[in-house]
């Protein structure tokens, strides 16, 4: 039994490699992005046993880091009996067919180590196919470089005699019609979910329900503000990816406003490309929002890079449009004065309570679509207008006396029909008159 957990324990020992060279640009390592990769590996169920950042002025095209790096890397595997290095960057199918073959332990690259965390944490029947999608996508030109030592063997380099199509060719093309069959099938699945919830969303907009959706870096607190404001009770742990499915609630803001409010995948530096589109169906909220939220951790001393990774996707998205509310978490840890100045900013804590109140004022503020709370009364030969309210408004409450009277929150449309029947209704004046 003792035997089984070390060996459990050793599999899951991880050197981390990252290169950094300025003809990398947005997949260079430095520091931070080397801690993150280390937070990313814990998430994953694994540690960090040894840690390596390489300086070059290119990568090498065999071996990424070069020979004499890798060697170092082997050296650090086999005193640290680890049994996987994983890569900051990303690596082509080749360059992690040699680096396997060099250290003689598993190598991984950054996408698949994400790809493999999204597959440990989806629940849903939509987030499994989107992270199906992904792994697929990202298996697709890796196959060459599994099946080039069969290839060789066989002669298909075109300079073998006719006819002598080996089986690494034959297998290739099998494995990639079936990827490509997988891919197409999983699409279809992808677009019918979307088609769904393209339902439910027109619903919602039917009834006039305003969305707001949270956005935010990986481990923000975004779904630890969701449960503060509306007690949805989804787990929320200090892990990196921890929400992956989209959860929504409804949410009452104030007397006059309800809201559906959305939690997202959270965004993440040199986020695999695969994953941005396999994602794009959890993310597709956002482009029918009425309002974001941007949840910030105050307390993370890289939080303006992370604000700035979770806009440039904003963007990416074509999002960028709607109104944004900064929300500054987890000032019970971080000194948040200069935060509040901001406008449409707001400093909390969603563990602690703190700045919620001044939240769900701004909310309302954003949203306020001029929804009044009044009291009507209908003479009887009018209770036909009570269809109406219903449909477009919402009734509190119905007495019959004299007249009908009704409390109502009734939408701008409601209160032009009704003005003549509100109870001390006084007629805004515009600021020219």
């Amino acid at each position: 039994m003792e035997l089984k957990l070390q060996e459990e324990k050793k599999r899951d020992d991880a050197v981390l490699v990252g290169l950094r060279s300025p003809v990398l640009r947005e997949d260079n390592a430095d520091e931070e992005s080397m801690a993150e990769l280390a937070a990313l590996v814990e998430t994953a169920g694994g540690r960090s046993v040894g840690m390596i950042l390489q300086s070059r002025e290119k990568p090498d095209p065999h071996s990424f880091i070069g020979e004499g790096k890798v060697e170092e890397v082997r050296r650090m595997v086999q005193e640290e009996k680890a049994t996987m290095v994983i890569f900051d960057n990303d690596l082509s199918p080749s360059q992690i067919r040699v680096l396997t073959e060099l250290m003689g332990v598993q190598v991984i690259d950054r996408s698949g180590l994400i790809l493999d965390i999204f597959a440990q944490r989806a629940k849903t029947k939509e987030g499994c196919l989107q992270v199906e999608l992904a792994q697929y996508q990202y298996l697709l030109p890796r196959l060459i470089g599994m099946w080039t030592h069969l290839e060789r063997q066989a002669g298909t380099s075109g300079k073998g005699p006719i006819g002598s199509r080996g089986p690494g060719e034959t297998q290739l093309e099998t494995d990639r019609r079936h990827i490509h069959r997988k891919i197409d099938k999983l699409k279809e699945e992808l677009e019918e979910v979307r088609r769904v919830r393209g339902t439910q969303r027109q619903r919602r907009m039917k009834n006039e329900i305003p969305v707001v959706a949270i956005v935010g870096y990986t481990n923000a607190g975004k779904s630890t503000l969701l449960n503060a404001i509306t007690g949805a009770g989804i787990p929320a742990n200090n892990r990196l990816f921890d929400t992956l499915d989209t959860t929504t609630r409804l949410l009452t803001v104030s007397d006059t406003l309800d809201v559906v409010i959305s939690d997202t995948v959270g965004f993440i530096r040199k986020l695999p490309h695969q994953l941005v589109e396999a994602f794009k169906a959890t993310l597709e909220e956002l482009e029918y929002a009425d309002l974001l939220l941007h949840v910030i951790d105050a307390s993370n001393p890289q939080w303006r890079q992370q604000a700035q990774i979770v806009e440039n996707l904003i963007r990416e998205l074509k999002a960028d449009h709607i109104p944004c509310i900064r929300v500054y978490n987890k000032c019970d840890l971080a000194f948040s004065g200069d935060f509040a100045k901001e406008e449409d900013a707001v400093s909390i804590s969603a563990k602690t309570g703190e700045g919620i109140d001044k939240l769900m004022e701004l909310i309302d503020g954003k949203l306020d679509k001029g929804t009044r709370r009044v009291t009507l009364h209908l003479p009887y030969d009018k209770t036909g207008l009570l269809d109406s309210i219903y449909r477009e408004g919402k009734v509190e409450s119905v007495e019959y006396g004299a007249t009908v009277d009704v409390v109502a929150i009734c939408t701008p449309r409601l209160l032009g029909q009704l003005k003549d029947y509100i109870e001390g209704w006084v007629e805004e004046k515009e600021d020219w008159e």
